[in-house]
């Protein structure tokens, strides 16, 4: 609630079709989008009666920040168009791209009484807002604060064909313009971008060049996204299956490099985070099997160093680490108006659906204690995050 108690919700539905996303299946490939005074009259409201207000909107976006009023130029077209995305592998020529409305609706948002600043928050497609340069500057002069996340998930083809995701071409266009209105505007603005590791169809090789890339920019990613099968998502069915359903599927079909397996995630997951030094173990024996053993070194070139510091070297996936421990009674302080779940501390139903099995005894188990089984880290969506 919190993090979006003062934005504003302008518009539904996304054309984007990103594989590891379901967006499209849940709110639909056709923009639904609120009319500018609708919009304005809420942000009225917010100001007038939410209490805390500064005078901040932290966000006029939605599934995703730049669609607003955005769709096909031919309604006769777009009933027949059976194309999972309007973006990839490249803009429609037939989509209307015009960022005006958007701009309109900012400017008329930023002139209303007692409103100091509004943040664009929501993830931006970098790939339709280089179409219109005008919103670009409009965006990077008065919506960004300090820095603006966005997501070209990966450097390598590979990777970025499953995902339905633009080449590293665009990030590059969009981060010229980026930093040349930042500069005109006379501020220091910086882009955050968001990688996925682990997603179906990437290699090691694809994980090694990202870091690469991560290091030859000067990026060190701190919090990262490792792919994880999620309902009614393109990326979930390449899992499952090891098939590509972007194209026609028969027994002798592509078929997609899946990365499982609890080292390999960890592999895929250390590139990202080539910088901390519980990885580099991992990542030069990773390098020397993959004969890449020129990137071990102390020089600026290399990506790990061949001295390793004193640290724990331990890993812990993040749903163990935030799981209950085996044996742990979960309590919770029971406070008017508050709503117990299962994960609050409600106690599982008994629903007569299956029973509960005994818990078994030492001479079952033959003598070694049991401990829950480990999983991968999950990967959390919402764009948040930019997409």
């Amino acid at each position: 609630w919190e993090m979006i108690r003062f934005s504003v919700n302008i518009m539904r539905g996304c054309f984007g079709g990103c594989t590891f996303c379901s967006i499209t299946e849940h709110e639909g490939r056709i923009i639904q989008s609120r009319s500018e005074d609708s919009v304005i009259k809420e942000i009225e409201a917010i100001r007038d009666s939410v209490k805390g207000f500064t005078g901040v909107i932290s966000d006029l976006g939605g599934p995703t920040a730049n669609m607003y009023r955005i769709g096909c130029k031919s309604p006769e077209i777009e009933a027949a168009c059976r194309k999972p995305s309007c973006v990839y592998p490249d803009v429609c020529p037939n989509l209307n791209t015009d960022h005006g409305p958007l701009i309109k609706m900012y400017r008329r948002a930023r002139a209303l009484k007692g409103v100091k600043k509004i943040l664009i928050s929501s993830g931006l497609r970098y790939d339709l807002a280089i179409k219109s340069p005008e919103y670009v500057k409009e965006l990077v002069t008065h919506h960004v604060g300090g820095y603006l996340k966005i997501a070209p998930e990966h450097t390598e083809q590979g990777p970025l064909t499953k995902m339905m995701k633009p080449g590293i071409g665009s990030y590059d266009r969009f981060k010229q313009l980026f930093e040349k209105f930042s500069e005109e505007a006379g501020k220091k603005q910086y882009l955050i971008p968001y990688f996925i590791a682990a997603h179906p169809g990437t290699s090691d090789e694809d994980m090694m060049n990202l870091a690469i890339w991560l290091k030859r920019n000067g990026f060190k990613a701190d919090q990262v996204q490792t792919f994880y099968p999620s309902p009614m998502a393109t990326a979930t069915a390449m899992y499952h299956t090891g098939k590509n359903p972007l194209r026609k599927v028969t027994r002798d079909s592509e078929t997609v490099d899946i990365v499982r397996g609890d080292r390999r995630r960890r592999l895929h997951k250390a590139f990202l985070r080539y910088h901390d030094a519980n990885n580099w173990p991992l990542l030069r024996e990773a390098l020397k099997d993959m004969g890449r053993a020129d990137l071990i070194g102390n020089g600026k070139h290399h990506l790990i160093p061949t001295y390793q510091p004193v640290t724990d070297g331990s890993y812990q996936t993040a749903r163990r680490k935030n799981s209950t421990p085996t044996g742990a009674v979960k309590t919770s302080t029971v406070t008017k108006g508050r709503i117990l779940t299962q994960h609050t501390g409600l106690p599982p139903r008994d629903n007569g659906s299956r029973p509960v099995a005994a818990a078994p005894t030492k001479s079952m188990r033959g003598g070694a204690s049991a401990t829950p089984s480990g999983a991968g880290p999950k990967s959390a969506f919402g764009r948040k995050k930019p997409r």
